[in-house]
């Protein structure tokens, strides 16, 4: 079991290191400009994950949202968006590499509106808060966790911009708790630790999912990946 665990840990952790070189080429490519639809762009990483890794699955829908956009929560589907020149865009993909699962979220600003690249820059610095907050207690609960992102993200002058902060990760297909959603995110209604095994006996791995949003300004911005791992 020690072995198997290492080895899903390691695999977990190649996912991921996949996932943070596709986004350093959607950068370097420029794949996020002014004038392109989100739809496109969604495309056109998808296309480059395929030519870098070979990957032709993703485990959830490819996201890319702009502008307003960016206020909605993941199970939202608002229409497809121009890319406009003093945008504020983020970018949610969850690839799949070798059987594991990454998901991986970052927020690109174009232009130099001072709040939305404060949003930009606030939005690491919740994550590592978050982190260093779940590595400190170890018994932590999805509910104290998420309750101290949504005060660490209070703090900076945001909102948060869904229902949870993140959720289960590991082997195709997406891990799920039997019977009980809630225990399968960090949210309000998960009292249950976060540092648990699984049914099957397996540790539990978790991504940290900070979407803030200024609902006054109408834009938002995202930034996950691994939490228990890295």
């Amino acid at each position: 079991m020690a072995d198997d665990e290492l080895m899903r840990a390691a695999r977990l952790l190649d996912a991921q290191a996949k996932a943070a070189r596709l986004f350093a080429e959607i950068e370097e490519r420029g794949l996020v400009a002014p004038g392109q639809g989100e739809r496109a762009v969604g495309d056109r990483v998808r296309d480059l994950a395929n030519e870098l890794f070979g990957t032709t699955r993703h485990w959830h829908k490819r996201i890319v949202r702009s502008g307003p956009n960016t206020l909605m929560p993941y199970r939202e589907n608002p229409p497809d968006r121009v890319i406009g020149a003093d945008d504020i865009v983020f970018a949610d993909f969850g690839p799949i590499f070798e059987e594991y699962e990454a998901d991986f979220g970052r927020t690109f600003v174009l232009g130099g509106d001072p709040v939305k690249l404060r949003l930009r820059d606030d939005l690491p610095q919740v994550f590592a808060a978050g982190k260093r907050f779940f590595e400190e207690y170890r018994d932590i609960t999805g509910k104290e966790l998420h309750a101290e992102v949504e005060r660490l993200a209070g703090d900076r002058g945001w909102e948060l911009g869904g229902w949870h902060a993140g959720h289960l990760v590991g082997e195709f297909p997406h891990e799920r708790i039997d019977g009980a959603d809630t225990e399968s995110y960090i949210t309000p209604a998960n009292a249950t630790p976060l540092r648990r095994t699984d049914r099957a006996g397996r540790r539990c791995h978790w991504i940290l999912e900070i979407h803030l949003v200024d609902r006054g300004r109408e834009f938002g911005g995202f930034h996950e990946e691994l939490l228990t791992l890295g």
